[in-house]
């Protein structure tokens, strides 16, 4: 039987984190998970004490950057499928038989249609674009999904990525057309946009894109992202 491994990085995530878990077990099966597995790179809020309150979240302990907390996650997983997770992203409900039933038609990846909890004009529009599949529609905050046999196959998450490290594993799974877009809406919030601002966030992230497309290297993109963004 197909179980999901549930991996969720972070870092200081007291304000989300609680309320994740508490909706993941709120809106799945607990016979198709096989461990919800919190990856956390050294917290220093209340996150872990959060985290404690639930016996079967397993806490793992990881050396800083999301591609290296996820593939250490991946690591101490037991699920034949891995689903990797935002702190702030919510999946819909019965979101764990939702991908397993892909999985079983043979689709290997992929991830869901996404909406930000922020009713700006932009950002609506930039959820409603992720129904399609277009490769430049993608990014971590939709989750991910994929079998442990093609993640091992191709070596999990890039850790030379600091940042972009969801889209160099999307763009491998597109380049052997392994991804399809589950209709269902995952919400995520829209907080890094609230904070950095829509239209200068949106200018950097479209500016890390075309980087990468014209050959930028992991160094260059995190030296951008530093500099701009964070």
């Amino acid at each position: 039987m197909s179980k999901l491994s549930i991996i969720i990085p972070i870092l200081n995530e007291e304000n989300y984190i609680g309320k994740l878990l508490q909706h993941l077990i709120s809106n799945s099966n607990k016979n198709n998970i096989a461990e919800i597995i919190v990856v956390d790179c050294g917290s220093t809020d209340n996150s872990l004490k959060i985290i404690d309150k639930y016996n079967d979240v397993k806490v793992v302990n990881s050396q800083k950057g999301r591609a290296k907390q996820m593939n250490t996650g991946a690591n101490t997983s037991t699920g034949s499928i891995l689903y990797f997770l935002h702190a702030d992203s919510f999946p819909p409900k019965n979101f764990d038989q939702l991908i397993i039933n892909e999985v079983k038609k043979g689709n290997q990846a992929g991830c869901f249609r996404m909406q930000f909890d922020y009713n700006h004009w932009w950002l609506q529009l930039a959820s409603w674009l992720t129904q399609f599949s277009w490769r430049a529609c993608r990014g971590g905050d939709q989750s991910q999904f994929i079998t442990r046999t093609l993640f091992e196959e191709i070596g999990g998450y890039d850790e030379n990525y600091i940042i972009y490290e969801d889209n160099i594993l999307i763009n491998e799974l597109y380049t052997r057309g392994e991804f399809v877009v589950i209709q269902d809406k995952i919400k995520t919030s829209a907080r890094c946009y609230k904070r950095n601002g829509i239209w200068r966030l949106q200018y950097h992230f479209w500016t890390i894109y075309v980087k990468k497309w014209f050959g930028a290297s992991a160094e260059e993109l995190l030296a951008y992202y530093r500099k701009y963004i964070h």
